[in-house]
């Protein structure tokens, strides 16, 4: 039944995706997008981990942050955006890169390396999963354009990435897949440390 139900919301989710990504921000938002999201990294039993989190609108493994607010100071919107969605405290310990991707929803994504300092994994009504992987095996659904950033906030480097992306039909096509493929299964959920 829940397979149903993933599938079921698939026109609602993509008319509005299709929306946010290709007509707001050309018609509604008066300044470049830029969000904000976190590497958070933590030693676990079995070795270093990454804190990914799956969106209920289109699903797949993915950098938990999001929108600074009006006014809100940005690692302050960093920290705020994290815990809303992981349920999990963190702080910033350097600016890994910035991510400027052009084609299907223009924006800027500000990543951070960051370490947990409190809290515990919560569950949202935008987000379905939380969990802890191993940086060595990523989950095979994780949207691709985190990879880069994963990848720069493992280094060991202090250097500050700055990178341009397009997300192109290629992109697209890769999220379709992994959302059909994590709705298909139930929710998409793939063997990770969920504490």
């Amino acid at each position: 039944m829940s397979r149903l139900r993933n599938l079921a919301a698939l026109p609602y989710d993509y008319l509005s995706t299709f929306y946010w990504g290709l007509f707001s921000p050309r018609l509604t938002e008066d300044s470049p997008l830029v969000v904000h999201q976190a590497v958070v990294l933590n030693e676990g039993a079995e070795g270093l981990e990454i804190l990914l989190s799956v969106r209920s609108d289109v699903r797949g493994w993915e950098l938990p942050g999001g929108r600074v607010e009006d006014g809100e100071d940005p690692l302050d919107g960093l920290v705020r955006e994290v815990e809303e969605e992981t349920g999990f405290w963190v702080e910033a310990d350097r600016h890994v890169g910035d991510y400027v991707r052009t084609g299907f929803r223009p924006h800027t994504a500000r990543v951070y390396l960051c370490h947990v300092i409190g809290g515990q994994r919560r569950l949202s009504s935008e987000t379905l999963d939380v969990g802890w992987f191993d940086t060595t095996r990523l989950p095979r659904m994780l949207l691709p354009w985190y990879r880069q950033p994963i990848a720069d906030g493992l280094s060991q480097g202090e250097q500050v990435h700055r990178r341009l992306e397009h997300q192109g039909l290629q992109s697209i096509y890769s999220a379709v897949a992994i959302d059909f493929r994590m709705r298909w299964s139930g929710q998409g959920v793939t063997p990770g440390r969920r504490s």
